[in-house]
């Protein structure tokens, strides 16, 4: 998983030179107990959204976890972007983006998308790309920029299960926990806007 698509990680630099793409998939990571972007979710996001003012793309998905009122994480990572100055409507929300394979299984089948740019850290960034290509988008990654001192060995650890089950679930594609109606980033992201758990 990891040596598979190495060569479609890029940097910042790197993917503003690049044919515009679809959108910007950025990868929930959680939140705080105050209801505020995670760190790393926080970096992930201030990456994406600066890939988006450099013109890689004319959207932005928005992929986590909405699966209870009371937590709505792709909602505070659209009202995070909008505040750092990213229009309403050029914001997508896939609100059952449960894990890293049906995130990249939605973006395909529900939002129609062949060709994005994927944000998160380094260490998932492999498993991303993976993920996506293997279900038949041409992914690109690039890095958010945290450092992860002293957890990193943490993650990594973490990772080697991941990309296990994910080679698996890439192999049997079983379908995500929600499919749906189809709805194309070329659109209006406002169409995604919804107060309702999945």
């Amino acid at each position: 998983v990891k040596s598979a698509y190495q060569d479609c990680l890029l940097t910042v630099g790197e993917a503003e030179k690049m044919e515009e793409v679809d959108c910007i998939l950025v990868l929930g990571c959680g939140l705080n107990m105050d209801g505020s972007p995670s760190e790393m979710l926080a970096d992930r996001l201030l990456t994406g959204i600066a890939l988006y003012q450099a013109g890689v793309a004319p959207k932005l998905l928005m992929s986590g976890d909405h699966g209870q009122i009371a937590y709505d994480e792709v909602g505070v990572m659209k009202e995070f972007a909008m505040q750092h100055g990213v229009p309403s409507e050029d914001i997508f929300m896939d609100h059952a983006g449960f894990s890293t394979y049906e995130s990249m299984y939605r973006a395909k089948e529900i939002f129609c998308t062949q060709r994005i740019v994927v944000v998160t850290q380094k260490y998932h960034l492999y498993r991303a790309v993976y993920n996506a290509r293997e279900l038949g988008i041409e992914a690109y990654g690039v890095a958010s920029q945290i450092k992860l001192a002293g957890r990193q060995l943490y993650y990594e650890s973490r990772e080697i299960i991941a990309r296990t089950k994910d080679y698996a679930l890439c192999v049997f594609q079983p379908l995500p926990t929600y499919l749906g109606d189809a709805i194309p980033v070329s659109g209006n992201g406002d169409v995604t806007n919804d107060d309702q758990e999945v």
